[in-house]
C-alpha cells in the first residue's frame, strides 16, 4: 500500500472509529442507503415492483439526511459491516475503490454507449467502472433581460465568449445598481465545480486519462486569468459566496449573469424575472459548448456475499425506462441518456437546450484518490487569484505541483 492510500485508509477508519476491517458482513435483504428526507415515488414503485420478482432479495431503504449520508455508507464500509448499495458522490469513487471498499459494476459496450458522452468517465478509472450513475447535472448561463435593457445591452442576446461576458458585466456595472457576475468563491465545494466550468469551456482537463496532473496548462490559465478579470464587475466579496448564495442574489434582481443549473430556470420564474438562458461562454481554446459534468453514483460495496445480485438491482433501478421517469419526477437532473423522450422533453420546454448541448464538449468531475485534498488545493487557487493574493500562473503552477500527492 503507498503512502497516500494508507494515509486515505486511516482517515476513513478514524472516521468509523475503528483501527481495523472487522469480518465480512452477511446481508438477508438488499439495503439500499438513500440521501434525503424521502423516498421518491418511482423509487417506491420500482422498489415494490423488485421486491415481488425476487422475493429472496427483498429491497430495504433507509433514508439518510444528505449531510450525513456519504460519511455514515463510509463508516459501515470500513467497519466491515457494509450496506449492499448506497447512493453517492461519484468523486468519492476511486478512494472507495483503491481501499478495497465497493466492487466494480461492469459496463458492456452497449451500457456505454447508452449514456451521453463523458458520463461513463464520471465513474471509470483503471479501466473499470466503479459505479452506476444515479443523477446528473450540468450548467448553462442565465441572464436577466431586464438589467441587460437597462445597461444598454440586447436583452435577447447571450454573450457566446468569456471576452464579451467580461465586457458585458463591465457594462452591467457601471451602468446599473446591479453587479454584473455572480462569482462564487467561498471555501465549498461549489467553487470547486464553478471554476471546472470554465476549465471544460476552454478545452481544458485537471488530470488526464492515464492519470497524469495536466492543471498547469495554457488552456488552464486562460481560464483563470478570465476569472480573475471578471471579479471586478462581480458582486461584492465573492469568497463569502457559494452557488445558492449566489442564486438568491440573482433571484433578487442583485446580479445580471450568472452560471446555474436548470433551477434557475424554475426559480427564476417563480420570482417574476424575465431571464433567458444559453449555453456557458467559452474560451479562446474551445470546440464548441461546455460545462463541468457532475454525477452521483449507486455504489455497490463489498462484503457483502450477494455483489452480483445487487449489481443487477443497480442496473434494474437505472435501466433507460426507469432512470428517465425518476429524473423526469425530479424535475431539475439532467437526463443521463439521449432518447425521443429526451427530444421530446427539449422541444417542449427549449430551456432544457443548453443544458444538453454543453454535454458533447464537457468534462467529468475528476477522479482523486483523496478528493478532499483535491477539493482544498482548488480553492485556495481559485481565492488567492480572486483576492489578487496571486497571479494566475504562480497559482496555477502551485496548484498543479501540489495535486500530485492526491491523484
Amino acid at each position: 500500500m503507498n503512502k497516500t492510500k494508507g494515509f486515505v485508509l486511516a482517515s476513513l477508519c478514524a472516521l468509523s472509529g475503528t483501527t481495523a476491517l472487522s469480518g465480512v458482513a452477511v446481508a438477508e435483504d438488499i439495503n439500499i442507503i438513500l440521501c434525503g428526507d424521502v423516498v421518491t415515488p418511482v423509487y417506491t414503485r420500482l422498489f415494490e415492483e423488485w421486491n415481488a420478482a425476487n422475493p429472496d432479495y427483498q429491497v430495504v431503504p433507509e433514508l439518510v439526511g444528505w449531510g450525513q449520508c456519504q460519511d455514515k455508507v463510509t463508516t459501515l464500509a470500513v467497519a466491515g459491516t457494509p450496506v449492499d448499495i448506497a447512493y453517492v458522490g461519484s468523486r468519492t469513487l476511486k478512494q472507495f475503490a483503491q481501499n478495497d471498499l465497493i466492487v466494480p459494476v461492469p459496463m458492456t459496450e452497449e451500457e456505454r454507449g447508452s449514456y451521453y458522452n463523458f458520463v461513463p468517465e464520471t465513474v471509470t478509472f483503471e479501466g473499470n467502472q466503479w459505479g452506476i450513475p444515479v443523477a446528473f447535472s450540468t450548467k448553462a448561463f442565465f441572464w436577466n433581460k431586464d438589467i441587460f435593457e437597462q445597461a444598454g445591452l440586447d436583452p435577447e442576446t447571450a454573450p457566446k465568449t468569456w471576452e464579451e461576458e467580461i465586457a458585458f458585466a463591465k457594462q452591467i456595472t457601471e451602468n446599473t445598481d446591479a453587479a454584473g457576475f455572480g462569482m462564487v468563491a467561498k471555501t465549498f465545494d461549489g467553487t470547486v465545480h464553478w471554476f471546472l466550468h470554465w476549465i471544460y469551456t476552454n478545452g481544458g482537463e485537471v488530470i488526464d486519462a492515464e492519470g497524469n496532473i495536466v492543471l498547469d496548462s495554457p488552456q488552464n490559465l486562460e481560464a483563470l486569468t478570465a476569472f480573475r478579470d471578471i471579479v471586478p464587475y462581480s458582486e461584492e466579496g465573492p469568497t463569502a459566496y457559494e452557488q445558492n448564495e449566489v442564486r438568491a442574489i440573482w433571484l433578487d434582481g442583485g446580479v445580471a449573469m450568472l452560471h446555474c443549473a436548470v433551477s434557475c430556470a424554475v426559480r427564476g420564474t417563480e420570482a417574476g424575472l424575465n431571464w433567458g438562458v444559453a449555453p456557458l461562454p467559452t474560451g479562446p481554446n474551445a470546440e464548441g459548448p461546455g460545462t463541468l459534468l457532475i454525477t452521483d453514483s449507486l455504489a455497490v460495496f463489498k462484503g457483502t456475499g450477494q455483489e452480483d445480485k445487487v449489481i443487477e438491482f443497480g442496473k434494474f433501478l437505472t435501466s433507460p425506462e426507469n432512470q428517465l421517469e425518476y429524473e423526469l419526477s425530479e424535475g431539475g437532473l439532467t437526463p443521463l441518456r439521449p432518447s425521443a423522450e429526451v427530444d421530446k422533453l427539449v422541444a417542449e420546454q427549449p430551456h432544457w437546450k443548453p443544458f444538453i448541448d454543453g454535454i458533447e464538449y464537457g468534462g467529468p468531475e475528476p477522479l482523486f484518490t483523496d478528493y478532499v485534498g483535491f477539493q482544498n488545493v482548488m480553492i485556495e487557487m481559485v481565492q488567492s487569484v480572486v483576492t489578487g493574493q496571486a497571479e494566475p500562473q504562480e497559482a496555477l503552477t502551485k496548484a498543479a505541483g501540489e495535486l500530485e500527492q492526491y491523484k
